[in-house]
């Protein structure tokens, strides 16, 4: 029985330069285990997708604790090329959802870098790139429980790995780094405290861009 209501985010991002999937991974335990000690919210559940070079992330929590989390991202964003995080973007906020995709909150990494050519943009809208990898992640959550079933290893301390097709491509999220319709950190914590913001209570989700409310 969730507290609050539950939101959901999703986020992509580039690492910074020589920055490890283990770092971000770390990185991320860290802040969830300040965030929900400084701050009385809901459980943290979720998957930070990691790549060579760069991060699929969800999250779901209460309102409270996935604005720090955006503005965590902004601060980061702020810090230029030194940042462990490049090129951010925010693909969707959504509102009051009914249920998790995820039990916990889980990292995994691919067991081989796959080297594919270079692909030409996707013939899908933004939205529907998206909405394919919302579909793909419930799969991935079951895949790192199985692993998790199978290991005597605490979870917290562990970056799952599966098979490189079991991963959102890292090609679909460098296309979404750059998707226009998407808001950096900063462009998005401005749009939605804007006075003509006008929170929404439905579970359906878009990518948010940069002139829409969220």
């Amino acid at each position: 029985q969730n507290r609050f209501p539950l939101h959901r985010l999703l986020m992509v991002a580039r690492l910074g330069p020589g920055v490890s999937a283990a770092a971000v991974a770390g990185y991320y335990r860290e802040l969830f285990e300040n965030i929900l000690e400084d701050h009385s919210g809901e459980h943290i559940s979720g998957l930070l997708l990691l790549h060579p070079s760069c991060i699929f992330h969800l999250v779901e929590s209460c309102s409270s604790t996935i604005h720090l989390i955006i503005q965590d991202l902004a601060s980061l964003q702020n810090q230029g090329h030194s940042a462990l995080l490049q090129e951010i973007k925010v693909l969707v906020v959504a509102h009051n959802i009914p249920t998790r995709l995820c039990p916990d909150w889980y990292a995994a990494t691919a067991t081989a870098d796959v080297t594919r050519p270079q692909s030409s943009p996707p013939a899908e809208s933004t939205a529907e790139v998206v909405a394919e990898c919302l579909a793909l992640l419930p799969q991935v959550a079951a895949c790192i429980q199985s692993l998790e079933d199978d290991s005597e290893e605490d979870m917290d301390q562990s970056v799952y790995t599966l098979a490189p097709e079991q991963l959102i491509p890292p090609e679909t999220v460098d296309y979404l780094c750059h998707a226009e319709e998407c808001s950096s950190p900063e462009d998005f914590l401005r749009t939605y405290l804007s006075p003509s913001q006008v929170a929404l209570d439905s579970e359906t989700v878009w990518p948010v861009p940069s002139h829409l409310s969220a």
